[in-house]
């Protein structure tokens, strides 16, 4: 009702992006259930548009995920996602302590695992139940060109391994790999990392 969603993402020499997003929220809108409702799935991402909020009721014990972006930690907005959710991921951009939201977000929320991702400073992963893990990030295959899509593509890689019963370590290395080919890419869907040349890459590393 309110228009179309719009961002501009403006991009440095080095790589670096601004994103300017108009959201043209409508309040109280939401995702017809007709779109989704009764679809089996084996997994399924929720976007945190706020149309998306209340998909949770219909999943019916779905196994899902969610990637809060840059969130602070504070902004109520994320916190239906972030505790709704089984598996969540999140940037590190916009926080001051990583390891606390993480924290926060299992013990109030149903996650089973909360990743953050710290761009050239690789990843955080805390399980539940589990102890807080460092991995490094994985070498750049090129010069930095444009880092727009490098966080999502790096929940792909690692929804890739996951869905494949893949190791901890192997989905955390799938997902490095995707996100450091988006950084020497320009754009988002140009070109995109294959299933083949991701698992070329994982086989060479």
């Amino acid at each position: 009702a309110a228009g179309t969603r719009r961002s501009v993402l403006l991009v440095g020499p080095d790589g670096r992006r601004t994103s300017l997003h108009d959201p043209r929220d409508t309040p109280g809108e939401r995702l017809p259930r007709e779109l989704y409702a009764g679809v089996r799935a084996r997994h399924a991402h929720v976007s945190i548009t706020g149309y998306c909020r209340d998909v949770y009721d219909d999943l019916d014990g779905m196994p899902v995920s969610t990637d809060l972006h840059d969130w602070d930690g504070v902004n109520d907005h994320h916190r239906a996602f972030a505790y709704r959710s089984d598996l969540v991921f999140m940037s590190a951009a916009a926080l001051e302590s990583p390891e606390r939201v993480m924290r926060d977000i299992l013990r109030r929320g149903r996650a089973e695992l909360v990743v953050c991702t710290r761009g050239a400073e690789g990843c955080l992963v805390l399980p539940r139940g589990g102890a807080l893990r460092a991995f490094p990030a994985t070498p750049l295959p090129g010069p930095v060109v444009d880092s727009n899509g490098a966080g999502d593509a790096f929940v792909s890689g690692f929804l890739y391994g996951r869905l494949r019963g893949t190791a901890l370590e192997e989905c955390v290395r799938l997902g490095s790999l995707a996100g450091a080919h988006a950084c020497t890419v320009p754009g988002t869907h140009e070109a995109p990392i294959t299933e083949a040349a991701l698992l070329r890459a994982a086989s060479a590393a």
